[in-house]
C-alpha cells in the first residue's frame, strides 16, 4: 500500500503542474525580502538621467542600474538608502552595453522608455514569447543589480501588448513573461517590481512586492492599484503634469506614495504636501 499511496501522491503533483487545472502557481518567497522602510509608504526618488543628487530626502531611490556606479551605490546605501535598480526587460535600448545580445528578430516597433522627454521613441519593443533568447540577458541584467547592492529590480516594459509592439502579443503573453521576469528576479535574491501594466494589477499583485506607476491620476486609473496597497505593498506613483496639492488629494486616499517629475525623470522632484 505504500507504493500505492505514492504514486497516487506522484499523480497528484503531476496533476497540479499541469495548465488548465484551476490551480495557480504562485512565487516561491522562501528566500527573504527586507521590509520597505518606514511601513508602505516609503518616501522616494526617481532619477534615470543627469548629474545624481544624493542629498535628495527620500527613503527609496530607483536609479538606473547601468548608469549606477558600484561606489554611488554604497555611498547610497552608507546613508540608509534603499536601491531599486530601473532596467529594461521588455524594451529595447541600444545605448545598452549588452544591447548587441538582443539578435534583430526580436526587435520590434518603437517604444518610448521612461526618462525620454522628447525626440523619437529611444527604444524597441521586444518579443516576450522568445523567453529563451530574454532569459539569459535578463538574469545577467538583475545579477548586475545584485552585484552593485541595489535590493529591488524595477522592470521596465512590462506592457507591450497593450501597445503597438510589432508583434501579436497578447494579454496571456504579457501574464507569462511578467511572472517570469518575477521569477528571475527572485532567483537572483532581489525584490520584483510591476511597473504600469495597469490592466493586469490584480492577476500579477501576488507575484510582485511592489509597484511603479506613471500618471494614474491624469488617466483616472489609481483606483485599479488598490489590490498591492490593500495587501500593504508600497504603490510609487508620479505625474508628470498638474501639482503635487491637486494631485495628492487624490492618491493619498488610495494610499500610494507621490511625486511630481519632469518626464525626463532628473533629479528635480516635487513632494505631497505634509
Amino acid at each position: 500500500m505504500p507504493g500505492v499511496r505514492r504514486a497516487a501522491g506522484l499523480l497528484l503533483a503531476v496533476a497540479l503542474l499541469l495548465p488548465g487545472q484551476g490551480c495557480r502557481l504562485l512565487p516561491d518567497r522562501s528566500a527573504p525580502v527586507p521590509p520597505w522602510p518606514g511601513g508602505s509608504m516609503p518616501s522616494w526618488q526617481w532619477q534615470v538621467t543627469g548629474q545624481l543628487d544624493p542629498t535628495v530626502d527620500a527613503q527609496v531611490y530607483v536609479l538606473d542600474g547601468f548608469r549606477t556606479s558600484l561606489e554611488t551605490a554604497r555611498r547610497l546605501r552608507a546613508d540608509g538608502r534603499r536601491l531599486v535598480c530601473h532596467v529594461e526587460v521588455g524594451i529595447h535600448q541600444n545605448s545598452r552595453p549588452d544591447a548587441t545580445r538582443f539578435p534583430a528578430a526580436v526587435r520590434g516597433a518603437p517604444a518610448r522608455v521612461p526618462g525620454q522627454s522628447a525626440g523619437p521613441a529611444s527604444g524597441r519593443w521586444l518579443d516576450i514569447r522568445q523567453w529563451s533568447i530574454l532569459e539569459p540577458v535578463l538574469a545577467d541584467r538583475f545579477r548586475l543589480c545584485r552585484g552593485k547592492g541595489f535590493v529591488a529590480v524595477l522592470p521596465v516594459g512590462m506592457d507591450g501588448y497593450a501597445h503597438r509592439s510589432g508583434f501579436p502579443l497578447t494579454f496571456d503573453d504579457q501574464l507569462t513573461f511578467n511572472r517570469r521576469v518575477a521569477d528571475l528576479v527572485r532567483q537572483a535574491r532581489l525584490s520584483p517590481g510591476l511597473s504600469n501594466d495597469i490592466d493586469q494589477v490584480l492577476a500579477l499583485e501576488p507575484y510582485f512586492d511592489f509597484a511603479v506607476n506613471e500618471e494614474c491620476v491624469r488617466r483616472t486609473e489609481c483606483a485599479r492599484l488598490v489590490p498591492f496597497t490593500q495587501a500593504g505593498k508600497p504603490v510609487f506613483h508620479v505625474e508628470y503634469q498638474g501639482s503635487t496639492a491637486e494631485f495628492c488629494a487624490t492618491t493619498v486616499g488610495y494610499g500610494l506614495t507621490s511625486i511630481r517629475k519632469d518626464r525626463d525623470l532628473g533629479v528635480r522632484r516635487d513632494t505631497c504636501p505634509a
